[in-house]
């Protein structure tokens, strides 16, 4: 069997070309399983699983949690908001604690770049990042990437991608480019620019600062939720206005001369980023990255499984 060029999953930097079409034909298996009237398979049935959470999350926690209990795992999850850490435990007597339950695979969502980066250093398990500060999140990235080959039937050789909204202070942005460049695809970032990190031209993508214009450049809008809990200053007057400069409404999709796909990794603020009429219409597939996103996590925690 091919296997992972890395024992963990702190970032789609870290994977090769290979290890991406890899976790997307695991996944392909997957796919057809949770859509069985069985949805099980025993793969992790000797493997216990710790979900470590140290930032709120709905979607992620349940979905990897989901894809946990598909593959027959014993899981445990930490939240920090009900834990020690109010208490001052440091991040690596938490996760030793955790481990000395013999738990052989975490995933984890920290508010800190590189916490993920730096435990991997320090203890055996497997790690898996679901979220590090503005850094990285990686299997959001590859959930996209797999939605955008299904939904397009190809690979995204030569594809134009547009990611919209809050690039500052977004950790999908990021990964998402990292992986769409080792898949061929063209990237461009559009926002106000005060939500563009200044460095983001150095990545090799487009910058754009209007939206029509992106719109017009791209297949495919990958749009973005506005991170109001990580501004702790005003970048953009109100949420108002924003919407006014930035929000996709259905009027705009359809004086385009062609068909784009729409992506939001979730949740929408609706009426800000996107209309109503787009998250609900045909051209977006949102609920089918929340699909798929089950069936990427179990590629993952399955390929990562078989190199321990």
């Amino acid at each position: 069997m091919e296997e992972l060029s890395t024992k963990h999953l702190l970032g789609i930097k870290d994977l090769t070309p290979q290890d991406l079409e890899l976790i997307f034909e695991t996944a392909d298996n997957f796919k057809e399983v949770i859509n069985r009237p069985i949805r099980k398979v025993p793969s992790l049935r000797d493997i216990t699983l710790a979900n470590v959470f140290f930032e709120n999350s709905t979607r992620t926690r349940l979905s990897f949690e989901l894809a946990e209990k598909r593959l027959s795992a014993d899981v445990i999850n930490f939240s920090s908001s009900s834990s020690s850490v109010k208490k001052g435990e440091t991040l690596l007597d938490t996760v030793n604690n955790i481990l000395a339950m013999k738990v052989d695979m975490i995933v984890m969502r920290h508010s800190s770049p590189g916490a993920p980066h730096f435990l991997s250093q320090h203890i055996d398990a497997n790690i898996i990042n679901a979220g590090d500060g503005t850094h990285e999140h990686p299997t959001q990235a590859l959930l996209d990437s797999y939605s955008m080959r299904e939904r397009l039937g190809t690979d995204l050789a030569g594809k134009k991608v547009a990611i919209i909204g809050d690039i500052l202070h977004s950790r999908v942005a990021l990964s998402n480019i990292f992986a769409l460049q080792k898949q061929g695809a063209e990237v461009m970032v559009c926002g106000p620019i005060t939500l563009l990190p200044k460095y983001i031209a150095e990545l090799g993508v487009k910058v754009e600062l209007d939206v029509r214009k992106a719109l017009e450049w791209c297949d495919i809008a990958n749009v973005l939720r506005i991170q109001l809990e990580r501004q702790q200053i005003k970048y953009f007057p109100s949420l108002r206005e924003y919407s006014l400069y930035y929000g996709i409404n259905k009027k705009m999709l359809d004086s385009l001369n062609k068909e784009i796909i729409v992506m939001h990794p979730g949740p929408i603020n609706r009426g800000v980023e996107l209309n109503s009429d787009v998250a609900d219409s045909d051209q977006a597939i949102i609920l089918d990255q929340v699909e798929n996103g089950v069936a990427v996590r179990m590629a993952v925690l399955y390929l990562l499984a078989s190199k321990r």
